[in-house]
């Protein structure tokens, strides 16, 4: 039995520097018994081949119904849990490709116009000179709003929207969550109900059209998707942007190639997803039988942490891990995730994140962190690592 100290703990000290913390683990082992800040007893897995393969395993089940430790997580409501975080084959394979069809490349990337747009607008209304917060005023303004108009909500109705998905994801108070899933759940049948009487152009009434015409999809599992689409599609490319542009203020010489050479700007994302990605760990999975990762037997019905973070900076997969390297060309990092569940919004959030960066220094031609690196404020999440403010000098 492994003893208090062999358990890995989230704690401040984890928190303050998961990279170093993720170091330590891998070079001792492949897998480790650890426990969430809730008292919750997990298998954390680190190294990268035995999280890519776990990630593709039909043997890990993402169906809480296969817990057999008494999993909680999430607690939602069953009118938005019917999601593909929460399903195997065969439902997750019925829905996904519905899904997916409204994040094709050819679609996301007709949007890049817009996307460009929007960001310039918020730029434009920034000052020339002085200092900013790029994430109250840039990195999160802009995925909601392209999530908004991909969804089709209206724009008055675009501030509450992203209050209710702030108190969602990093509530200040007990009750928030609560409150806010309760907003977005009524809202989201509303807004449905809105798009079936008048459909638009938006995703919403292309899934209107195939829950209702099709038939290929419940109700609970139409308003379940919009609320997978709004808290992967925002929070996630919040984080991204805001880690991505930290590690670049941290290495002004990387961002002065950037700014010279745009061509980069694909492979800065790709790195920059690699090196900094906010989604530290993939959605929590449950063996349906006993399973042995990295040579450690892990009971069914055990959850199992599968760490995207630490796998992206193994140095068995990763020349020189610990380095940003805009060039990198052999970077299959698992940022997006792998296999059945890669991330079917992969293709919008790219396109965001580059798009976000180039409109970023055609902006500005100068770029400064306001305070040290080792001074940026993180939010106090084990699972996703994302800044609370990026405060810069602009000129």
């Amino acid at each position: 039995m492994p003893t208090d100290d062999d358990i890995v703990q989230f704690d401040a000290g984890f928190l303050s520097d998961p990279d170093v913390a993720y170091t330590k683990l891998r070079a001792e082992k492949p897998v480790h018994r650890a426990v969430t800040p809730d008292g919750s007893p997990v298998w954390l897995v680190t190294r990268y081949d035995d999280v890519r393969a776990a990630l593709a395993d039909p043997r890990l089940s993402l169906d809480k119904r296969n817990a057999g430790n008494g999993y909680q997580g999430f607690n939602l409501p069953p009118e938005l849990d019917a999601n593909l975080l929460n399903m195997d084959a065969p439902d997750h394979t019925r829905l996904r490709p519905i899904l997916g069809r409204g994040f094709t490349r050819a679609r996301v990337e007709s949007l890049r116009p817009r996307i460009r747009e929007i960001a310039d607008g918020l730029l434009s209304a920034l000052p020339d000179t002085g200092e900013v917060d790029l994430i109250e005023t840039f990195a999160a303004p802009l995925p909601i709003a392209v999530i908004c108009e991909l969804l089709g909500i209206p724009v008055a109705d675009r501030p509450d929207f992203r209050s209710w998905t702030d108190r969602m994801l990093a509530p200040t108070g007990p009750e928030d969550v609560g409150l806010a899933v309760k907003s977005l759940w009524r809202y989201l049948l509303g807004l449905a109900a809105a798009k079936r009487a008048e459909p638009g152009e938006d995703l919403i009434s292309a899934l209107i059209d195939e829950r209702d015409v099709e038939d290929r999809m419940s109700e609970a599992e139409l308003i379940s998707a919009l609320f997978l689409v709004l808290g992967a599609g925002y929070e996630n490319v919040v984080h991204q942007i805001g880690n991505g542009l930290a590690a670049l203020l941290a290495r002004p010489h990387l961002l002065a190639r950037l700014r010279a050479d745009r061509t980069l700007l694909s492979s800065t994302v790709d790195e920059l997803v690699r090196f900094s990605s906010p989604s530290q760990l993939a959605i929590r999975r449950f063996p349906t039988v006993d399973v042995v990762i990295g040579g450690t037997r892990i009971p069914a019905g055990d959850t199992v942490l599968l760490s995207l973070a630490s796998a992206g900076r193994d140095p068995d997969r990763f020349a020189d891990p610990d380095d940003l390297d805009l060039r990198r060309t052999d970077n299959p990092h698992l940022g997006f995730g792998h296999g059945p569940h890669y991330c079917v919004g992969a293709p919008l959030a790219r396109i965001e994140i580059e798009v976000g960066l180039a409109a970023l220094l055609d902006r500005y031609s100068d770029l400064t962190s306001a305070v040290p690196h080792d001074r940026l404020r993180w939010r106090p999440s084990f699972r996703n690592r994302g800044l609370l403010a990026l405060p810069v000098h602009v000129a």
